[in-house]
């Protein structure tokens, strides 16, 4: 078998001496590579490309021009502290990313595999992102959030800091959320919840069961205008035995910040 290529690298580009390139990975003019940065094979960073390490990347990334990855946190009581980014695989950041690495409280920022970051989406410090998730454009983050699996956030949407994204839950275009969003749950405006992510959900596979019980689920949480709490016990006797919904009530149970009970027009995604 033929050896793979040695890495790419333009003329142009500055590199730190204690960074490592993989085979197969393309360096485009004018990329600044600062400190201990790993890059997985594969990879290819375009024209003016920032990296700062401490920063390891997995394989098959694609990095855009202007995007910054690693750089320091925006947090006042940061003091130069070791922390780190890191990235998995076969993820894309479009042009202007921003993703910066973690403060001591968690030390690393984390972005798992298969996302796509598009133009101008910004995640901030202590970040904990899963695979398959969308940021679209001008999307940000604040710190310490954990976004779950095939999240989508739309375009110039935010998310408050220490805040958690279900799997498979969408935040609309210029929208906010500063609670818990649970799983499949779709929010507009800010704090709003509106529908379920059927789309997403058939996306992913679920089966029509499974979506029909988690739309059950909605209306009985959120539309019903049940207590919360005798809501929350009537989805988990009637319907906790079906995964998606187990998985819907026990994020509920465990969510810190809780979650938005406010109601507006529903979205064609439930109904």
């Amino acid at each position: 078998m033929p050896s793979a290529s040695p890495p790419r690298v333009h003329p142009t580009a500055v590199i730190a001496p204690e960074a490592e390139l993989a085979d197969d990975v393309q360096v485009g003019p004018f990329v600044v590579i600062e400190g201990r940065v790993r890059i997985g094979p594969g990879c290819v960073l375009r024209p003016h490309a920032h990296l700062v390490g401490p920063l390891t990347m997995g394989r098959g990334n694609q990095v855009f021009s202007g995007a910054v990855l690693g750089e320091r946190p925006q947090h006042l009581k940061y003091q130069d502290e070791p922390t780190s980014l890191d990235i998995g695989d076969d993820n894309i950041f479009r042009e202007h990313v921003t993703v910066h690495r973690g403060t001591s409280q968690s030390w690393t920022t984390r972005i798992g595999n298969e996302n796509f970051f598009m133009a101008g989406a910004y995640i901030a410090h202590d970040c904990q992102v899963g695979n398959r998730c969308i940021f679209a454009n001008g999307a940000l983050v604040g710190g310490h959030c954990l976004i779950e699996d095939s999240v989508y956030l739309s375009g110039n949407c935010a998310v408050h800091q220490f805040v958690r994204l279900g799997r498979l839950s969408l935040l609309s275009g210029v929208s906010a959320s500063t609670k818990d969003i649970p799983p499949f749950i779709i929010q507009q405006r800010i704090d709003t919840v509106v529908g379920v992510n059927v789309v997403g959900m058939r996306r992913c596979g679920m089966s029509h069961a499974d979506i029909d019980a988690v739309r059950h689920a909605y209306r009985i949480v959120f539309r019903q205008g049940q207590v919360f709490p005798a809501a929350l016990a009537k989805v988990e006797q009637e319907l906790g035995h079906i995964p998606p919904v187990a998985e819907l009530v026990a994020f509920i149970r465990q969510s810190k910040r809780g979650i938005n009970l406010a109601r507006g027009p529903e979205r064609g995604f439930a109904a």
